[in-house]
């Protein structure tokens, strides 16, 4: 018989254990159930090289040390005054059976957190999941759910966007911007300190500057327009990309947006322009199959499977090759770099064990990513390589993870006031008015 305390009982699904390894520490004095039902299913996720099945062992680790010798069925003592129980309870009373004809792990979950909602008061158990159609399951027979909170951003609104517009501005210090090159912060008349390499935008009728807030010097600095191998910015926006892009004391990059804003095609053509600093460039997105249908399912080699989901990466390709005729030397030491392997675009899953030393390194589709998938990422890093990532925080196309809690927002949210640092969201569509048009409408 579990020794529950009297604090909340958690039923934790299986998906959170595959996107937290470490959930079971962070429900802090209250009770942590793990159903058995989510033990089967971690073993069918045991054996693998994804970020997914590394999960399922470190989980499964963490539990057997946790465990120790005793019995965790009668509950084991957690680090903060918690109480950790593996139930076996799965019995489907009339109603849930009536209501959930099927049997499979989702509905023993939802009969095990039933039973022990029964046992302890409704108020007190709560089911866990970051899957949104069980936990309305849940609620619909009064079970109380939630989503896994660990690491979310709490504000979606207030996410760092790196750039500020300021109006009215002064147009002696706008003036004075363009003569000295520098205008140090104590007299600038930005009355709070900026978050490093924070951009803004500064206007005074006619007269208007982009600038940098560089950490270092204490000063706002002038962004020029630059092109990075012709691709040339067609906003301040995109000028400022460019510019953290092409910025060699800047390590790490953040670009958000939606569809058409540039952000993956201005990356690609910075690490072009750049790529004499660097020993390659690489180019990865995670593999998001669609329709719920595996790789297996498509026809041809392992080469022809990932054709589709690396197509984007191509097609910018091709649009900064298009800027340069095709006999140019421009134009033949972009193919060179592909043939040499010195541009490289790869499936994300297949950097694990690679050596990232002066790497530019391009993620696109970042937003499909769970946090730790980012931290593994960044850690890789060698000396003297750049990280970028690209993506749009609202257009997710994995299950568990949302504008809140993917890893690209995460990112973003912890790497604010870094000076190695910089992020830009970009709002302007650039691709088309009709993409634009779409994009803001449908």
């Amino acid at each position: 018989m579990a020794q529950y305390n009297e604090h909340k009982i958690y039923v934790l699904d299986t998906n959170v254990a595959l996107f937290d390894w470490r959930c079971l520490l962070h429900f802090q004095e209250h009770n942590v159930v793990i159903p058995i039902t989510v033990l089967e299913e971690l073993d069918t996720f045991k054996k693998g090289n994804d970020t997914i099945n590394y999960h399922a062992r470190e989980f499964t680790r963490e539990l057997d040390t946790l465990m120790g010798e005793k019995n965790v069925r009668e509950g084991i003592p957690l680090p903060d005054g918690g109480v950790l129980v593996v139930e076996t309870d799965i019995r489907m009373d009339e109603e849930i059976r009536e209501t959930f004809r099927e049997d499979n792990a989702d509905h023993r979950i939802l009969a095990l957190t039933a039973n022990l909602a029964a046992k302890h008061g409704k108020e007190r158990v709560i089911l866990v999941s970051k899957d949104i159609n069980l936990r309305v399951k849940a609620r619909s027979i009064g079970i109380l759910a939630e989503d896994y909170r660990t690491g979310k951003v709490k504000d979606l609104s207030g996410l760092y966007r790196g750039k500020n517009l300021i109006e009215n501005y002064s147009g002696a210090l706008i003036d004075r911007l363009y003569q000295d090159g520098a205008i140090p912060l104590a007299e600038s008349e930005i009355k709070e300190e900026p978050v490093p390499n924070e951009y803004f935008i500064l206007k005074n009728h006619k007269k208007s500057t982009l600038v940098r807030y560089t950490k270092k010097y204490s000063a706002l600095m002038p962004v020029g327009k630059q092109r990075a191998y012709g691709i040339k910015p067609r906003n301040a926006e995109q000028t400022f990309a460019l510019d953290a892009l092409m910025d060699q004391t800047i390590s790490l990059v953040t670009l958000s947006g939606k569809a058409g804003t540039g952000k993956t095609l201005l990356a690609l053509a910075a690490a072009i322009e750049e790529r004499k600093i660097y020993r390659k460039i690489l180019l990865a997105r995670p593999i998001i199959p669609l329709s719920n249908r595996d790789m297996g399912f498509l026809p041809g080699d392992i080469d022809s499977k990932l054709n589709p989901y690396m197509q984007p990466l191509f097609d910018n390709l091709s649009v900064i090759q298009d800027q340069f005729a095709e006999g140019s030397s421009d134009f033949k030491r972009l193919q060179d770099l592909i043939k040499e392997d010195k541009l490289e675009i790869v499936p994300l899953a297949y950097i694990r064990g690679r050596s990232l030393s002066r790497v530019f390194f391009i993620v696109d589709e970042a937003q499909n990513l769970t946090p730790h998938e980012v931290k593994t990422i960044i850690t890789r890093a060698g000396e003297g390589s750049k990280i970028v990532f690209t993506g749009d925080p609202h257009q997710i196309d994995t299950p568990y993870l949302d504008a809140r809690s993917n890893g690209l927002t995460t990112l973003i949210d912890r790497m604010k006031g870094q000076e190695i640092y910089a992020h830009v969201t970009l709002e302007k569509g650039e691709r088309s008015s009709l993409a634009e048009l779409a994009s803001d409408l449908l």
